[in-house]
């Protein structure tokens, strides 16, 4: 049995590293923390995670700064994420594309989105809208199917994505048309050149698509929910417009490097999850058609889980070859 000078040492040994277990729960953060965004500036997660960084900015008392890694399907970003110190201030704010989507339509992928993540939480939907140029003869859904069958091949739709490619592998599909995909590193570039004429048709989110759309620009032909979106009442859906179970709604979420400390998680947690209950973060989010939608940790992960199966049953359906 330890002597009694070998006790005093072994409490005021406990009692230091107790004090700074505390210290370093009430010191993060003491820096400026980064969101990590695999899209462009101007898409839909980008807009998330700038409403969320303002908030959580003034909330923390510490500067949150956007870095936009956009490019090859979000490997970019989740690597740079997957491989940063896990001390709460790299935080990746992402979309079904590198946490569910990707799994399915590559092979291999050089990130494991389980293993080298912690999930944060839940963040919110939205939905995607078809949009076409103007040059496109065709005013809904019904015109666009019949104009894509009786000219095979010359339409081109761009995805910056892998919710914006596979909901036009579902149109594809779906409808038996021939179109050709036109890959981009994001969904405003792929907007971009549909304004432009370089390709036909976009199905993306409607954040980057539906204000051009509302301008005259482009036309929007339909909305990929179940149902109706608040955010452009006047469109159908695909399935009411001849594609019945027809439906394609991206995600977002937050994650963290793995191995980050469970009382930093939980912080993000808290405030984020606050943030996005807020009535004015609602609004604003609601104002370019994302509603919101927060979990804990646990909940995103067994979210993930059910996404990830789902999205492999699609691509299979669709028959999509791997890359």
């Amino acid at each position: 049995m330890p002597n009694l000078a070998t006790r005093r040492y072994l409490f005021a040994l406990a009692c230091t590293a107790l004090s700074v277990g505390v210290a370093h729960a009430q010191a993060y953060p003491n820096k400026p923390i980064t969101f990590v965004v695999p899209f462009a500036a101007g898409s839909a997660t980008d807009n998330l995670a700038r409403v969320i960084a303002e908030k959580l900015g003034a909330s923390l008392k510490q500067p949150v700064v956007i870095d936009n890694k956009a490019g090859a399907s979000g490997f970019i970003a989740a690597q740079q994420v997957a491989k940063a110190k896990p001390d709460g201030y790299t935080v990746f704010i992402t979309a079904n594309t590198t946490h569910a989507s990707n799994s399915a339509l590559f092979k291999t992928l050089p990130y494991d989105p389980v293993k080298d993540f912690e999930p944060v939480a839940t963040l919110g939907t939205v939905p995607l809208a078809v949009v076409v140029h103007p040059s496109v003869p065709a005013k809904n859904m019904a015109e666009l199917i019949a104009y894509g069958k009786a000219n095979p091949g010359k339409i081109s739709f761009g995805s910056g994505s892998t919710s914006s490619r596979m909901a036009g592998e579902m149109l594809k599909s779906m409808a038996g048309i021939d179109m050709v995909n036109v890959q981009y590193k994001s969904n405003p570039q792929a907007v971009t050149d549909l304004l432009g004429g370089q390709i036909q048709l976009v199905i993306a989110d409607a954040v980057t698509t539906m204000p051009h759309a509302k301008a005259g620009k482009l036309k929007a032909l339909a909305i990929s929910t179940a149902k109706r979106s608040p955010i452009a009442p006047e469109l159908p859906t695909v399935a009411e417009s001849g594609l019945p179970g027809y439906e394609m709604i991206g995600w977002f979420a937050a994650y963290v490097p793995a191995k980050t400390p469970k009382d930093i998680i939980a912080k993000l947690n808290s405030e984020i999850v606050r943030i996005l209950e807020s009535a004015d973060a609602k609004a604003r989010l609601a104002a370019v058609g994302i509603e919101t939608m927060t979990s804990t940790p646990d909940g995103l992960a067994e979210f993930q889980r059910v996404e990830t199966a789902k999205w492999a049953k699609l691509v299979k359906a669709a028959g999509i070859q791997p890359e």
